[in-house]
């Protein structure tokens, strides 16, 4: 069966993503309105880099805090999945440190904490490229699915 946005099969990979993913507000390369964040691992850390847009605002010209959540988590869950390990988000502890201006280019990485049984513990940062001031950081636990 084939994926009607691009006819590629469905189990084919794209940009190093399952067809299933490409559609991912954060890294799906097919997702008109999405981030398109890409990411890779160097030196056992997950890293990508992320400009927010004007649209991206909360509050005007500040970075919405949905969107910085959303690409922590994903830099932590895709260093789980670029290690060939299919897990959910189960719980997230986050602290904002810093309001972010929409325009402000960040870093972001995701490293591994510990990994046992089912359970992984990912810790998450942004960083703001221009001053290295954190924006947020996290710590949260992954459940390895089958």
């Amino acid at each position: 069966m084939s994926d009607s946005s691009n006819d590629t099969p469905a189990s084919t990979p794209v940009n190093g993503l399952q067809a299933s993913a490409n559609s991912c507000f954060v890294c799906g390369p097919d997702n008109p309105i999405g981030l398109r964040l890409q990411f890779r691992i160097e030196d056992d850390v997950c890293r990508s880099e992320f400009t927010p847009l004007p649209h991206h605002c909360g509050y005007d010209g500040v970075t919405h805090g949905g969107l910085i959540f959303s690409a922590l988590d994903d830099v932590m869950a895709n260093w789980i999945y670029l290690k060939g390990i299919k897990a959910f988000t189960a719980k997230v502890d986050l602290r904002y440190k810093d309001a972010l201006p929409t325009g402000t280019p960040v870093l972001l990485e995701g490293r591994c904490l510990k990994a046992r049984g089912r359970l992984v513990v990912m810790s998450g940062t942004m960083t703001r490229k221009d001053n290295g001031q954190v924006v947020a950081e996290c710590e949260a636990s992954f459940m390895k699915t089958a």
